[in-house]
């Protein structure tokens, strides 16, 4: 221990390190600017700012900084870097680009690395758009949020079109203009005659169809960013004038029109809580802490009213004090959103007040020149709203440790379930479990999914192409393929691969569980264990048990991990397959274009954006393109267009399957291909009700009738299982 503000008892080649950097740190200039300090890998530890980097970094060595976690830093650290900057405005923004690079240990961070929703109006087009996302990178689109409850994001975007009718990025027809306008802004003369459905139930302004112009547009675009920041007063005064307005004109019904949407509004208003009599435009931060975590709660005050808030969880808290928490969290939370305030209100003000208010002020752009303030009361109303944002902050991070003492104590009881169930060393922390994906020896992919500490690990995941040639399918020799290019020395050795497991799962049961075996004999690994998970009753085969396959306790943990990994390998293998047979799909339909090479295909692909933009162009749209030769351009639209009355056909064909469908296999099994669940969809709606349609039963004959319609050729005379067919 030592004693306050003194330097504590270090060992030989501590003392030596610290005298180094101290040396080292004689060269450092006396500037503004950023520092980063890295451990003995070089990797990035901690990063922080100052008003002159000399002087602040030497307080660390020195030991002059009080915070607790400095011994722990100090420990640590081997090197350093630095980066001069002008002032401390610019230090600020370097320092949060620095900190979200290199996720240092010592920075306090977001608990939970998922991207939250977001509201965005893609104002680079000439009909903007709106839409609901979680992406925030496009630099012409505006973005309002984030939102932590993605249900409230969705529901925004459907109320802010009630109050003011816009395009959405989901409609096809705005999809279609936007890929026209693109090409040629005179298409704006030759727009559809028919609206969308958008349009007609009141949703959108029918700019597809020339319902509305782009200047007439941008005023429905003003007047929803001013919706979505919470500037409703203003906005319903506008309303109200055009109301009176068009009821002056003797025009009711769209008097009315503007009436439903004042009232859409008037109704949100209403369940926003009013907490100030004043106009007040702020955000109000509430922080609560416990050890490693604190719980941040944000309340989005505008005209007087609570219109939104958020929730957050901080992690690697401990010993850090609430100014650097709170330093970090307003620099993430308003990197990451355009909804800024002309007032932050907190507990304690932060020491670079003044460069965040400078900052904010700058990301704020008002037109009025509007500075934002950073406040921190004492008393009155704006005080006790910090003490309700700190007392949500800390509901917020109670109900996150009871979520996650329940999920990691569920998860702890699945581990040391499997141990004992399987026989194993130790609780499995690692698990990777694979599976096989194909249809008749085509496409055949592998997926591998891991689970470390009983939780999906994504950046662990790896798809496999089986290279061996099948005639048909053959789990077996895919298998062995897998292991032996997963579990090759230079995987084992390549970090980007991860540890070795402590179990390994394979989705098939007895076969796979054979193949695996073999092919670990054949390398000689016999110090990992692994399991064969048949698909009836969730039976485990093990190797090393001769009492027969493990079935785990119906409800039990365990049961639930393992059922977890092994549906998560099955869609990651599916998604994977459809992926691949779908573009194999996209390549063999421009295979029967006569004069259509790679290079053609891929500059096809790259003008249209997909195939499926591709296959609904127009001959002109084609030609207009330069990809193609005209005589190319031709023969390609003849070949799409067949393909499409194909598909066409294919639905139909299956609307008389689904009409035949029995209580057995349903249509939807034996259709395949990227656009099956749309063909289900649209055959489904062209069945009668059960019960009015003609008595049939499923059999092999429709069976292979609708696969045959499917795949584009003739019924064969076997079914699946190789029996004639009468």
């Amino acid at each position: 221990m030592r004693e306050h503000g003194g330097e504590p008892a270090a060992s030989e080649p501590q003392r030596a390190k610290l005298e180094r950097i101290k040396r080292e740190l004689d060269s450092v200039p006396t500037l503004p600017g950023v520092y980063l300090w890295k451990d003995k890998s070089g990797q990035v530890i901690y990063v922080g700012k100052a008003k002159q980097l000399r002087a602040r970094m030497r307080q660390y060595v020195n030991y002059q900084d009080e915070r607790a976690k400095i011994p722990l830093l100090v420990d640590q650290i081997d090197s350093f870097d630095y980066l001069v900057v002008e002032n401390e405005h610019e230090s600020l923004v370097l320092e949060k680009n620095l900190i979200n690079q290199h996720a240092p240990f010592f920075n306090a961070d977001f608990k939970d690395d998922k991207s939250y929703p977001f509201i965005a109006l893609t104002k680079g087009d000439v009909f903007p758009a709106i839409k609901y996302t979680r992406e925030k990178h496009k630099p012409d689109t505006k973005y309002f949020g984030p939102y932590t409850d993605s249900r409230a994001a969705r529901d925004m975007v459907d109320i802010a079109r009630r109050v003011v009718p816009l395009c959405a990025t989901s409609c096809a027809d705005w999809r279609g203009l936007k890929r026209r306008l693109d090409k040629d802004p005179l298409a704006l003369l030759d727009r559809e005659a028919r609206p969308c459905f958008d349009a007609h139930v009141g949703l959108g302004p029918g700019a597809c169809c020339g319902g509305i112009t782009p200047e007439e547009y941008q005023v429905n675009v003003k007047r929803i960013e001013r919706f979505l920041s919470g500037q409703h007063r203003e906005f319903v005064a506008e309303l109200t004038e055009e109301m009176q307005a068009a009821a002056a004109e003797l025009d009711f019904e769209r008097a009315a029109r503007i009436k439903a949407r004042i009232d859409t509004i008037n109704s949100l208003t209403d369940k926003q809580h009013a907490v100030s009599t004043r106009n007040l435009d702020a955000d109000v931060v509430g922080l609560f802490r416990e050890e490693t975590v604190a719980g941040v709660h944000v309340f989005m005050v505008r005209e007087g009213r609570i219109i939104n808030s958020n929730e957050f969880v901080l992690d690697r808290g401990k010993d850090v004090p609430d100014q650097d928490l709170l330093h970090m969290f307003l620099l993430r939370y308003y990197d990451a959103t355009t909804s800024i305030p002309h007032e932050v209100i907190l507990r304690d003000e932060p020491e670079d007040k003044d460069a965040m208010e400078a900052w904010l002020t700058e990301k704020l752009a008002s037109p009025h020149g509007a500075k934002v303030r950073i406040c921190a009361p004492q008393k009155g109303e704006k005080a006790e709203l910090v003490g309700m944002a700190e007392t949500n902050a800390k509901h917020t991070l109670m109900r996150y440790k009871v979520r996650t003492n329940y999920d990691d104590k569920r998860i702890n009881n699945a581990l040391l379930q499997l141990e004992s169930a399987l026989a194993l060393d130790e609780p499995p922390m690692r698990i990777e479990c694979f599976d096989i994906s194909t249809i008749h020896g085509s496409y055949t992919v592998a997926s591998m999914v891991v689970f470390t500490n009983g939780k999906p690990d994504k950046n662990q995941y790896r798809r496999f192409k089986i290279k061996t040639p099948l005639d048909e399918a053959n789990d077996f020799l895919s298998m062995q393929e897998v292991m032996s290019r997963r579990y090759a020395p230079e995987r084992m050795a390549d970090e980007r691969f991860g540890s070795k497991p402590d179990l390994i799962i394979l989705d098939g049961g007895k076969p796979q569980l054979s193949a695996a075996l073999e092919m670990f004999d054949q390398m000689g690994i016999d110090d990992i264990a692994l399991c064969g998970l048949a698909k009836r009753d969730e039976e485990l085969f093990v190797p090393w048990q001769d009492t027969g396959p493990v079935v785990l306790p119906s409800g039990s943990a365990s049961l639930y991990l393992v059922k977890q990994v092994r549906d998560e390998a099955h869609r990651f293998a599916i998604t994977f397959h459809r992926e691949l047979r779908g573009k194999g799909m996209t390549a063999s339909i421009l295979d029967d274009v006569t004069g259509m090479g790679p290079v053609r295909k891929k500059a096809l692909l790259k003008h249209f954006k997909s195939f499926r933009n591709l296959k609904s162009a127009t001959l002109e749209e084609i030609k207009e393109a330069r990809v193609v030769p005209n005589e190319v351009a031709e023969e390609l639209f003849r070949v799409l267009q067949q393909y499409n009355r194909d598909r066409k056909d294919e639905r139909v064909v299956g609307g008389e399957a689904g009409r035949a469908e029995g209580p057995g296999t349903s249509a939807a099994e034996v259709v395949d291909g990227p656009n099956a669940s749309d063909a289900f969809d649209e055959r489904a709606a062209a069945c009668p009700p059960a019960g009015t349609g003609p008595a049939a039963t499923w059999s092999p004959a429709v069976d292979e009738a609708v696969r045959a319609a499917v795949q584009g050729r003739e019924p064969g005379r076997e079914d699946n299982e190789g029996r004639t067919i009468a």
